[in-house]
């Protein structure tokens, strides 16, 4: 399937980090991991309804505080020393990646909106 980089990145951030937080113990797998899971899945989502939504620039905007809610879900999980220091900074360079695209996607869509 010939999928936007963005989508593919956070397909692939997705697959990578699931099995890892369903490895929490219970009481953080069943709370922060949960949340970081449902948002990683409706980041995919939104991106997803994006690429064929009229309208882009709504749903891009609002990405960008879904990512900032994810890189601190992740520091926090990193601060419970519950997350390996190279496994947070994989996370963050990806999400990191992933914000640069919806970024630059975001200004492409503004510049169409430009009269």
């Amino acid at each position: 399937m010939n999928e936007l980089p963005v989508i593919q990145k956070t397909y692939d951030l997705i697959k990578w980090t699931v099995p890892i937080l369903n490895k929490l113990s219970r009481d953080h797998k069943y709370l922060l991991g949960n949340r970081i899971i449902t948002s990683l899945y409706d980041l995919l989502d939104k991106l997803i309804i994006a690429r064929y939504h009229k309208n882009k620039l709504p749903i891009l905007e609002e990405l960008n505080s879904n990512i900032d809610i994810l890189r601190y879900q992740i520091r926090l999980l990193h601060d419970f020393e519950l997350l390996l220091n190279n496994r947070y900074e994989y996370f963050n360079k990806e999400l990191q990646e992933i914000g640069s695209e919806i970024g630059g996607w975001t200004k492409s869509c503004r510049g169409k909106a430009l009269p």
